[in-house]
């Protein structure tokens, strides 16, 4: 499944963190009165990055943002502004969730 698609903003390359689609949030069951939770998610060379979902304490809407080794992925990856970033998730059928990450970089002129 699915859990994020997204083309990369300039802060979301350069930042230690990646604002999160609030629809993704399903896929990372929060215990109740907590605000992150951490999953490993492998890339396409199986190599793990130990990542974390949190979103705000206070406020109207969740804004949940991506950190944890973000930052390191991105430098490993030579990710920019504009190359885009898919999360998926499939459930074993034991119930447990492994995460898969993958990076395509925006080609010139498209």
């Amino acid at each position: 499944m699915e859990v994020m698609n997204k083309i990369l903003s300039e802060s979301d390359a350069k930042n230690k963190r990646l604002e999160f689609p609030s629809r993704s949030l399903s896929a990372f069951p929060m215990p109740d009165g907590q605000n992150s939770v951490q999953f490993v998610a492998f890339d396409m060379q199986e190599q793990q990055w130990r990542l974390k979902v949190s979103i705000r304490n206070e406020g109207r809407y969740p804004k949940p943002w991506l950190k944890g080794e973000w930052h390191d992925y991105v430098h490993q990856k030579g990710l920019k502004k504009g190359d885009k970033v898919i999360l998926t998730m499939d459930e074993e059928e034991n119930g447990e969730r492994i995460y898969r990450i993958r990076a395509e970089r925006k080609h010139f002129g498209f």
